[in-house]
Parts: C-alpha cells; structure tokens; sequence
C-alpha cells in the first residue's frame, strides 16, 4: 500500500508539478487548494504520512493551514515563494519539518528525497547520550519529530550498556563533557565492535574549543556539531548520516545477498566469522533433477522453485547463515545442536518434498538431497566433508540426508 500525502497549493501548476513528481515516486496524492478543501480532506481521508502545505492560501493568507493540519497530528512540509526569517522562525517553532523556498525547481526537487527519508525514519532507532535531561529531552523530541524512535543514556559507561541491552539502535548522538565517562571515550570503545558503517555517531559538544571536531572525528564519528545548534542543520547533519548509512547497507547487500533469493551469497559465507559458538555445523544441498525443472519449465519455471525453496530454508533456519552456494546449491552453517541441526533438516527436506509450486498454471514438484558434517575443522573441510555426503545421497537414489 502506498503511503498517502496531502498537498495543499493553490498554483495550479506548482500543484499539477508536484502530483507527478509525487506520484512518480509512488505516493498517492490528495490535492487541495484552499483551506476550504484541504478541511474536506482531512474530514474524510486519515493516514497520511506527511503533507506539503503552501504557507500563503486564497482563503488562509497567513499560515493557517499550518495549524490546522497540526491540530490532525500530521508532518508538515511548507513550501513559500518568500524568505522571512520571522515566519521561518515561527513556523519552525511550531514542529514543522522542514521551510522550502519555492524559488527554483532544484529547492522543489528537495522534498522528494526529504519525504523518503522521513518515511525511512521509522526503521532507525538512536541512541542520545547527554548528561543534562534538558538536551536529551531536547534532541529526543527533535527525533521522534521525524519518526525515529530513540533511547538515552545520562554518561558514556550507561551507553555503552544500553548498546548492549537495546537491540537495534542504528545511530548514537552524544555528548562530550559527561561524568564518568566522556563521549570521545565512549566513541573508542564503540568503535572497537562497531566500524562507521555498523553504527553512525553524531558528535555534540558545547565547548569553544575548535579542536573539538577533529578530535571527535578522529576518535571515529561520522560528523560534529557544536552546540547550541540550528535545528534545520541538525536535522541536515542526521538525514546525511542516514543516507550514507542505507547507501552503505544498500551496497553490502548488493555484494553478499543473492539477488533473486534474498539468501546470503558465497561470498558472504567464506568472509563472515562463526560468531564464537562452540561447535558449527555445515550442511550442503541440492535440488534434485533441477535441470529437468528448467528443460520442462524454463527459467522462469527453475526460478520460482529456487525461491520457494530459499523461502523454507528460511522459516526453519531463521537463526543460521543460510547461503545460495551456487546454482540450485545450498549451504547452511549453524551453532545449534548437532542433533537439533540434523532434525530442522529432515524437516526441510519432507516440507519440499511435499510442497507443489505453482507456476503458470501447472504444479512444479521438487525434491532436495543433502549432506551435513559436525567435524571439527575448517570452514572449506567441512564444506567438502559436506558436500561428499551430499553426493553420497544422490547416489542412494536423492530425496534424503546423509550425515555419517
């Protein structure tokens, strides 16, 4: 379902401008072009993720859209033919996310990727570290303004544990000055797990000494700010931060993940460490008669049976690195019990073996061989190990799992 946003301008070609940009980009639309109907459409539609209000309207020559939307709890985009520092400071006051000029096509240009980011807000969560609850109240309110979800520590050693304990944080805005420990400090040990692309730092500080960026930089944050600072720069310096870290992820899956199955690709399984369990297991299979799969229903036939398998493996090996080693080839490490391992395949093994996959009308039966090793050796020896097994099944007549 496409996100909804509401755009209220009454410039007719401004307005028919920014419905084909936005609806390019696969947003739905609602336009309006008074505040009299931007009241309609607020009565009766809901759900929008944000909404792009002219400041000046034939019936509302004031702002007073602003307030109106505000008042439905929407994100407010404002566009303005004017530059007046007053009612930038107003309106900026009031929540509103960002202040555009309506002054050429690059600053429109500007709302696209704003409105991307304010969406791909919700899937970050940050960390801010401050000693004064003023500021943290200050910056988290700024945060979840735009849709990220935030966490705080009061000093550097509680952020280091919130790290720990909280799952899922992708960014850390911190302090310098703060008890116990301080934030450049914090930032050495974090970066000690965590390369920049792992985790994005913001640093803060509101000293006068001008060393103060290079010596955050250099401990490993990705940017500085000084303190007290201009919203509209903090939220410039956070955006920039999250789109060079979803490029970077963005880039990472595109070297490790198969394109067409989502799984992790050979590449990434020869690169990653074990993660320190006691004892790994690898297993290898393969689809059993693939060829005949794709002689009987093309390509696209052999491609929808990779994806329904890669999809099982998925659901009973969540926990484990699941890899397309190539072709309709397999390969799982695991760290659970070799007993558990062995049992979640056999499971596998009978789901594909009773699953039909639909394709074009016709059901695609498939089968799959394999061969598991809890040996204690290398990753390539127990590949082989594997892999030898995995052959020895498909010579005792394919469809089962060989693991002694």
């Amino acid at each position: 379902m496409s996100h909804k946003i509401l755009v209220v301008e009454d410039s007719r070609a401004f307005r028919n401008y920014l419905e084909q940009q936005l609806t390019q980009a696969g947003y739905h639309v609602y336009l309006a072009e008074s505040v009299a109907e931007a009241k309609q459409v607020l009565a009766s539609e809901s759900g929008f993720v944000c909404t792009v209000l002219d400041y000046c309207l034939p019936d509302g020559q004031d702002g007073e859209i602003i307030d109106i939307v505000l008042e439905h709890g929407y994100k407010v985009i404002l566009l303005t033919a004017m530059f007046n520092e007053d009612i930038r400071e107003q309106v900026l006051s009031k929540g509103v996310l960002d202040y555009i000029l309506k002054d050429s096509q690059a600053s429109v240009s500007y709302i696209l990727p704003l409105i991307s980011r304010i969406i791909n807000n919700r899937h970050h969560k940050a960390l801010v570290v401050d000693d004064s609850a003023m500021v943290r109240k200050h910056i988290v309110q700024l945060l979840e303004h735009q849709y990220i979800q935030t966490v705080i520590a009061n000093d550097g050693e509680e952020a280091l544990q919130v790290l720990r304990e909280c799952p899922g944080i992708t960014f850390v805005i911190t302090d310098h000055d703060m008890p116990v420990k301080d934030g450049i400090s914090m930032i050495q040990e974090i970066r000690a797990q965590y390369d920049k692309n792992q985790l994005a730092i913001l640093g803060l500080s509101g000293s006068n000494d001008r060393t103060m960026t290079a010596r955050f930089l250099k401990a490993g944050a990705n940017d500085f700010l000084y303190k007290p600072f201009n919203q509209e720069e903090f939220y410039c310096r956070v955006h920039q931060l999250l789109d060079i870290k979803e490029a970077n992820n963005q880039l990472y899956r595109l070297a490790n993940q198969d394109a067409l199955t989502g799984l992790w690709n050979r590449r990434f399984l020869f690169s990653q460490a074990c993660g320190g369990c006691s004892s790994r297991h690898i297993a290898m299979m393969d689809i059993d008669h693939f060829k005949r799969v794709n002689d009987t229903y093309g390509h696209d036939g052999g491609d929808a049976v990779l994806v329904t398998v890669s999809n099982i493996l998925k659901i009973y090996f969540k926990e484990d690195v699941v890899a397309r080693f190539g072709g309709e080839e397999f390969c799982i490490q695991s760290c659970s019990s070799f007993e558990d391992f062995t049992t979640r395949l056999e499971q596998v093994r009978t789901r594909i073996a009773k699953t039909p996959i639909n394709h074009n009308g016709s059901d695609i039966s498939v089968t799959i061989s394999m061969g598991a090793t809890n040996s204690e050796a290398t990753l390539d020896e127990q590949i082989k190990i594997a892999d030898t097994r995995l052959y020895q099944a498909k010579e005792s007549g394919r469809n089962q799992l060989i693991y002694s």
